[in-house]
C-alpha cells in the first residue's frame, strides 16, 4: 500500500486523550430500572447525539493548582473539592444547542471518555494506585451535568499519556506478539502507540484495566438514582482488534505479512480451538490435506511460501491465503443529481464474476485529484479462488457508466498455484462482452491484483483468522462481565469498533475484527463510521445482514462538508435504521472561546476547516436549532 493510502486511516485511530471502590449491584441495581437504565426501554428513546468533548486533558486530569490554560474561571470550575468538567461540557454544548432552548428531534447529550490507565498514580512507596481525585472529578461531571451521556471506558493501543503505560510495556506478557516476538512501542502520525495484548486476561494490563473500570463504576453507582439514570450506554475499551508492525502504513496488502498473536498462550489456545472444532486429528488432517500425528504438532501459519522454506504447506500465510483476493481500484465518473453510482464489471477467463459499485471512499485519490470534488471513487470486488483450477487466469475489468455500456479498464493475468508450485499453464478463455473504448480514456485505475501475481490457498488460514476473531470477542466479553457486576448491568453496553472492510485499501483479515461486529451475546454494536460508511448505503446493507437490533455510532465524520438538509437526512437514516446514539468529536469551548489544547483534526468546530468540519459544525448547529423550533408548542 502506498504511503498516501495510510491517510485513509483517519479518525478511528486519531488519539483523543492527548484496590478501590467495590461495585454496587444487586438491590441498588433494581432501584435503577428507569427509562435510561433498562435496555428494552432504551431502544425506544430518540437517537441521542453524544459528542465527545476534549475535557479530560483540559479539565479533569489537570494538576491541582496548576491549570494548563489561562482561563481562571475554567480553572476554578475544574479544580477544588467540588471541581468537575460539567461547566466546560455545558459551555461547549450550548454553542450547538442551549439547554434552555428546548429539546429538538434528537436530544443533545455527550460522551464522557474515561482513560482507564490514566486513573493511576504512584504513591510515595512506589506502588500504583487509583487516583481518587480524577475519579471524583469524573463522577461529579455526571452529577453536575443534567444532559444524558454515554460512558466510554477507554483503553486501547493508543497512548493515554499515562505514566503507568511505560511500566506495563516493560512486561512482554502485556504485549501482542507476531511470529518474530513481542511488538514494541510504535507511533501513529507521531502519537505513541502501545501494542497491547488481549490474547489472555492473565496479565497486569488486564488487571489494571479491570481495577480502574471497577473504581469508576463503583463511584458512579454511589450517585443518586437520578444521576445514574443519565447514563444511556457504556462503551467498552474502544477499538479492539489485532495488531501488526508499521501500523501507520501497514494496513494494506504489501508483504511481509505479520499479524498477532503468536504468544505461547495463544498458540496453545489455538490448538485447543482446533481440537474442539475437529474432535480428532484424523478429521483435521483430511480437511487440511496434512499428516499431523497430534494437535500438539500444529503451529499457526506464519511463513510465505514464495520466500521461505516450509516444513509443511499449512505453514504458509499472506494476505490472500484465506482464499479471496481483492480486485480493486478507483474511477472518476461525474454524477448528475439523483443518479446512482457507476459500476465495475469483472470477468475471469471471459466468464462474468460480478459487479461492484463505484462509491467507496478513497481519500488518497481525492488528495491527488482535488478537482474530483469527492472521495467516493473507490471500488472493490473480493474474488473467491479456493475452488479455482491451478493455472494462469485472465481478469478483465470494465466500467459501466451508463446501463449496458461497458468501457474496458484493463486486464490482469494472475496465477492460482497448487501446493507443489507447479508452473501454471494458460487456461481456456470465453469471449468477452461487447465494449467500446472511450475517448478520452476513463479517469480510472486497477490497483489490484498486480499483473503476474500468484495466489496460494491454505485451508488452515481461515481457521487461524477465525480463532483470532474469537480472541477479540472473548476479551470484550470479559469486560462486559465487569460492567455487568455494577449497577449499570441493565444499561446497554456497546463495543466501540472500526469497520476495516469498508476501506478498499485495507486487508481486513489483519484486524480479525469481523466476529466482534457480528456476534451479539448481549453486547450491542458500537461502530465508528467515517467517509462513505457514515452516509452511504453500504453500511446499512451490511448492518441488516448481521441480524442486530440497535447500534451506536461511536465516532461519526463524513469527511466532507454537508449542508443542513443533507446532514439531517444522514441523521434520519441512522435513526430509522436503529441507531441509539451518535457521537462526534468537539473541541472544548469556554464562554465561546476555544480552549488551548492539541486540537483534534476531526472535531466539528467552526475554526476547523479540515475535512469540512467547520461546515459540519454549522449544519449540525442549524439542524438542532431547526429541530427545536419545529416542535409543537405546549
Amino acid at each position: 500500500m502506498s504511503s498516501h493510502d495510510s491517510a485513509d486511516r483517519l479518525m478511528p485511530l486519531a488519539v483523543f486523550i492527548a484496590g478501590c471502590s467495590a461495585l454496587v449491584a444487586g438491590a441498588m441495581g433494581a432501584v435503577l430500572l428507569s427509562k435510561y437504565a433498562t435496555g428494552d426501554a432504551a431502544t425506544k428513546e430518540q437517537m441521542l447525539l453524544a459528542p465527545m468533548i476534549g475535557a479530560i486533558d483540559t479539565c479533569i486530569a489537570t494538576p491541582e493548582g496548576s491549570p494548563s490554560h489561562p482561563m481562571d474561571d475554567l480553572a476554578r470550575s475544574c479544580g477544588g473539592p467540588q471541581g468537575s468538567a460539567a461547566a466546560l461540557v455545558e459551555s461547549t454544548l450550548s454553542t450547538l444547542q442551549p439547554q434552555t432552548g428546548g429539546q429538538g428531534r434528537y436530544p443533545l447529550g455527550y460522551t464522557l471518555p474515561v482513560p482507564l490507565l490514566k486513573l493511576f498514580h504512584q504513591n510515595p512507596q512506589g506502588h500504583w494506585e487509583i487516583d481518587g481525585r480524577l475519579i471524583n472529578r469524573l463522577v461529579r461531571t455526571i452529577r453536575d451535568t443534567e444532559r444524558p451521556l454515554i460512558l466510554y471506558l477507554f483503553s486501547t493501543h493508543f497512548s493515554a499519556d499515562a505514566p503507568l503505560e511505560q511500566v506495563l510495556a516493560q512486561d512482554s506478557r502485556n504485549l501482542a506478539q507476531t511470529r518474530d516476538g513481542p511488538l514494541g512501542q510504535s507511533s501513529y502520525y507521531g502519537a505513541p502507540l502501545y501494542n497491547w495484548s488481549f490474547a489472555s486476561t492473565q496479565n497486569e494490563l488486564t488487571e489494571r484495566r479491570t481495577q480502574a473500570a471497577r473504581a469508576v463504576l463503583g463511584a458512579v453507582c454511589q450517585l443518586p438514582a437520578h444521576d445514574i439514570a443519565k447514563v444511556r450506554g457504556v462503551t467498552l475499551l474502544g477499538e479492539l482488534h489485532h495488531l501488526f508492525p508499521n501500523f501507520e502504513s501497514g494496513m494494506g496488502f504489501a508483504p511481509p505479512y505479520r499479524v498477532t498473536d503468536y504468544s505461547p498462550h495463544s498458540v496453545t489456545a489455538f490448538r485447543s480451538f482446533l481440537r474442539q472444532e475437529f474432535q480428532s486429528i484424523e478429521k483435521f488432517n483430511r480437511a487440511m490435506g496434512a499428516d499431523y500425528a497430534s494437535f500438539d504438532q500444529v503451529v499457526p501459519p506464519s511463513k510465505d511460501i514464495r520466500t521461505e522454506p516450509l516444513q509443511r504447506y499449512t505453514e504458509h500465510i499472506d494476505s490472500f491465503a484465506q482464499g479471496t483476493l481483492p480486485i480493486s481500484g478507483w474511477a472518476y465518473v461525474p454524477h448528475t443529481e439523483g443518479s446512482g453510482p457507476a459500476w465495475v464489471h469483472v470477468f475471469r477467463n471471459g466468464v462474468f464474476v460480478g459487479k461492484t459499485p463505484v462509491n467507496k471512499g478513497r481519500q488518497d485519490v481525492l488528495k491527488a485529484k482535488p478537482e474530483f470534488g469527492s472521495a467516493d471513487t473507490g471500488w472493490r470486488l473480493d474474488m473467491d479462488f479456493r475452488r479455482l483450477p491451478a493455472g494462469m487466469h485472465r481478469i478483465d475489468v470494465f466500467l459501466e457508466e451508463a446501463p449496458g455500456h461497458l468501457t474496458p479498464l484493463g486486464t490482469r493475468r494472475i496465477a492460482i498455484m497448487d501446493r507443489a508450485q507447479t508452473p501454471p499453464k494458460e487456461l481456456p478463455q470465453q469471449p468477452l462482452p461487447l465494449s467500446t473504448a472511450a475517448v478520452p480514456s476513463p479517469l480510472a485505475s486497477i490497483d489490484m491484483p498486480v499483473d503476474e501475481s500468484s495466489y496460494y490457498y491454505n485451508p488452515l488460514v481461515p481457521l487461524w483468522h477465525q480463532f483470532r476473531g474469537k480472541q477479540v470477542v472473548n476479551y470484550l466479553r470479559f469486560f462486559d462481565d465487569v460492567v455487568h457486576e455494577s449497577c449499570l448491568s441493565k444499561t446497554p453496553h456497546y463495543t466501540h469498533q472500526i469497520v476495516p472492510f469498508a476501506n478498499p485499501s485495507w486487508d481486513a483479515h489483519k484486524f480479525a475484527i469481523d466476529a466482534s461486529l457480528r456476534e451479539q451475546n448481549g453486547i450491542r454494536l458500537g461502530v465508528s463510521l467515517y467517509g462513505d460508511a457514515s452516509y452511504g448505503q453500504a453500511f446499512g446493507r451490511w448492518y441488516r445482514s448481521t441480524g442486530r437490533r440497535g447500534y451506536g455510532v461511536t465516532e461519526f465524520h463524513p469527511l466532507k462538508a454537508m449542508d443542513t438538509p443533507t446532514l439531517q437526512r444522514t441523521l434520519e437514516q441512522h435513526a430509522a435504521r436503529g441507531a441509539e446514539f451518535l457521537s462526534f468529536f468537539m473541541e472544548p469551548r469556554w464562554e465561546g472561546k476555544l480552549v488551548a489544547r492539541g486540537h483534534n483534526i476531526f472535531s466539528f468546530d467552526p475554526d476547523n476547516p479540515q475535512f469540512g468540519s467547520d461546515a459540519l459544525y454549522e449544519s449540525m448547529q442549524q439542524a438542532l436549532r431547526q429541530g427545536a423550533a419545529n416542535l409543537p408548542r405546549p
